[in-house]
């Protein structure tokens, strides 16, 4: 999932400049999840806009609305009626439905609430860690479900650098190693001869290289 955290109020206030008619607009997938972003955090950031804006003897009329996803043309458009007459959105959502937005409502500003951290996998109550970075070539295949390049601290192909002690990165005592990792789960798979096939330097074209990156299924497609 995308994990994101609220940005601070102060910066999102200075994006409002000139903002009159105002709408927090939340996303109830991905943010709602790591409690950045759901219909919650929008009751408060609303709350605090109007507080703020009194405060500075400013009148703003704040509204709110959360949509199922604002990454999906079909939910986005779940907020037209709440959209109308707004001079500013504040999107809760990732950095994709901030710009979604903005396309779907242009020429409407459209401004971030939240920061967009990572994607990551939740480990408990108010953790989450990164497991994944797109690079659009996985090899958790070869390497028994983890991976080295949102993982390991030098996303190294190969093998532990030689930094690594006692099954920690050498960058921090708390972050595991994650070849480390890699070699007993490949262990636990009976597959640790698998690990000493080379792997040639990653072509990164599939990550980034040409520009954004865009799937296309023509089977989907109506």
């Amino acid at each position: 999932m995308i994990v994101g955290e609220r940005k601070p109020l102060e910066e999102i206030i200075d994006s409002l400049e000139g903002a009159r008619k105002v709408l927090v607009a939340g996303c109830g997938t991905c943010v709602a999840v790591c409690m950045a972003g759901g219909e919650k955090e929008v009751g408060m950031l609303a709350a605090e806009l109007s507080m703020a804006a009194r405060l500075r003897g400013l009148e703003i009329d704040v509204t709110q609305a959360t949509a199922q996803r604002q990454c999906d043309r079909e939910y986005l458009e779940t907020l037209r009626e709440q959209v109308k007459g707004r001079d500013a959105v504040v999107s809760m959502a990732c950095g994709i439905g901030v710009q979604y937005m903005a396309l779907h409502y242009e020429p409407l500003r459209v401004v971030p609430g939240i920061n967009t951290d990572f994607m990551g996998a939740n480990l408990g109550i108010g953790e989450w860690v990164e497991y994944c970075q797109s690079c659009g070539d996985c090899l958790l295949a070869e390497t028994g479900g983890i991976c080295p390049i949102a993982r390991c601290s030098k996303s190294l192909l190969n093998g532990p650098c030689g930094g690594s002690s006692g099954g920690k990165c050498e960058i921090s005592k708390d972050t595991d190693c994650a070849w480390q990792l890699i070699y007993d789960r490949m262990a636990k798979l009976g597959r640790t001869d698998r690990l000493a096939r080379y792997r040639p330097p990653k072509v990164w074209k599939t990550s980034r290289d040409g520009g954004p990156r865009r799937l296309v299924r023509e089977d989907q497609k109506a």
